[in-house]
């Protein structure tokens, strides 16, 4: 019999998601506020245009939403126009970004967040598509012909929703036999290969440098856990504490062993390495540790809450030491979750949390990695996700981010909108979306944009003419 939970659970519950597509067609007008948050990332009316006609093309009840079935079904809807956009239109997407992280901080944001880093994979059928190479998809669980996107999430206690995307440069797409195919997919030249878990590190290193999405808490699979690019990101990140999976075989001491000096001869030359004493013992791997636990290290704990009611687990924790090639690493918290049952399967995670942090985080934390799958299967089921037909690099991270987009417009639209605000906001009700409500009582100058541009951004044409100017184009 396992001891109970000794103290009541931190944190809070994610809520679910209970917006329908038929909730979202009828509220054109409130669809085109929320996007006139973005016009000023487009220097002319067209693509403007265009971009609104994707995310109603991405609302719609299409079977396959790429971009020839959804132009067809706006009213004006242009086939061509909308593929140029999608594919090469000129886009402020640094911007698109910055706006949608305001968004984002001002309706979801908590100090008390959680960042969540994981792969989707792409399935393709042509080799023509940037990324596209056979390699191995997490979510499909098999090496595949496809792309792999490396997507973060945030999640908090009003909701979860996609904030970033980087699309994962295969290493033979470095090489020069794919020069060219690197020319014609428009990836920029300065832009090399990196491992899913430096991408995640990226991306974690921009959100942490704008300060926009308030964050506490960063959790991501074993992948992410094994790389010390990407732990190293999160160690930068001040108060941030991280709770990443890391697989059976990761190798650890449970208390930090001495290291001395070796001196050794290679071609004529006397050299010295640093080595583990002999006196101290072998490191071992997270799955003898946790095969070595006594009954009363376990914990029963309820995790998350599941369709068929709530979700316990067995959970231990242990401070260990990593090993990294063969020296000792950083002091970590190694936590231990075991499923219940006659034959129970084990998962690992890794913390850099300080020594006095109290078991029930981490069981708090291991039940939020659900949220950014979440956001892709509903990006990839309701919004069209991977229906995308681009072959070019900034095609690409155009569909993801009217995907993201939309999926957090959904969102603002259960937050805000009639019944489904749990409070007041200036956004009108279903109730009185026939009679558009006035610009300036929607998105005012608090909105997305106004701080980052300065105080010549308060007024929307001002903002759009200096965008327009710095790429030289007359605004219509």
């Amino acid at each position: 019999m396992l001891p109970a939970c000794r103290t009541a659970g931190d944190g809070f519950a994610i809520p679910t998601f209970d917006v329908v597509p038929s909730d979202v067609e009828g509220c054109m007008e409130e669809r085109w506020e929320f996007q006139s948050t973005f016009h000023d990332c487009f220097a002319r009316s067209e693509p403007r245009a265009h971009f609104f006609d994707s995310m109603v093309g991405q609302f719609s009840k299409l079977e396959r939403k790429s971009i020839e079935p959804m132009a067809l079904h706006v009213e004006g809807g242009a086939i061509r126009g909308l593929q140029r956009c999608i594919s090469d239109g000129c886009w402020d997407e640094e911007q698109m970004v910055w706006n949608d992280h305001q968004l984002v901080a001002e309706e979801m944001g908590d100090p008390d967040g959680v960042l969540r880093f994981d792969e989707s994979g792409f399935v393709k059928k042509g080799k023509d598509a940037v990324g596209v190479a056979r390699q191995y998809c997490g979510t499909l669980g098999k090496v595949e012909h496809g792309q792999v996107g490396v997507c973060a999430g945030y999640a908090a206690r009003h909701g979860y929703a996609l904030v970033d995307k980087r699309v994962l440069l295969p290493e033979v797409w470095c090489t020069e036999v794919y020069t060219a195919r690197r020319a014609t997919c428009q990836v920029p030249t300065e832009l090399t290969c990196q491992s899913k878990p430096q991408l995640a590190a990226t991306m974690l290193q921009a959100m942490a440098r704008a300060g926009l999405l308030p964050f506490k808490y960063v959790v991501a699979a074993c992948l992410y856990g094994h790389s010390p690019d990407f732990l190293d990101a999160v160690d930068a990140c001040v108060g941030v504490t991280t709770c990443v999976a890391m697989p059976s075989e990761t190798r650890c001491w449970l208390q930090r062993p001495q290291t001395e000096a070796k001196t050794y001869t290679d071609k004529g030359a006397v050299r010295s390495k640093r080595v583990v004493g002999a006196s101290n013992n072998t490191a071992r791997s997270v799955a003898a540790v946790a095969a070595s636990f006594p009954a009363s290290s376990w914990y029963q704990r309820t995790v998350s809450e599941g369709t068929k009611g709530p979700i316990a687990y067995a959970v231990a924790r242990q401070r260990v030491t990593l090993c990294t090639d063969g020296l000792p690493d950083r002091t970590v918290w190694l936590v231990i979750t075991r499923t219940r049952g006659a034959e129970p399967l084990y998962s690992y995670s890794i913390s850099h949390a300080p020594a006095s942090t109290p078991l029930r985080l981490f069981v708090w934390l291991s039940g939020r990695r659900w949220a950014v799958e979440q956001c892709v299967e509903e990006g990839k089921t309701e919004l069209g996700m991977a229906h995308d037909e681009v072959r070019k690099d900034p095609g690409w991270h155009h569909h993801m981010l009217t995907t993201m987009l939309a999926h957090f417009f959904r969102w603002h639209l259960k937050l805000h909108v009639g019944k489904k605000s749990p409070g007041s906001h200036r956004v009108a009700a279903a109730d009185v979306i026939g009679g558009r409500p006035p610009f300036t009582d929607v998105y005012d100058c608090r909105r997305a944009g106004v701080s980052r541009m300065g105080a010549e951004a308060q007024s929307p044409g001002v903002l759009l003419a200096s965008n327009a100017a710095a790429r030289g184009v007359i605004v219509p």
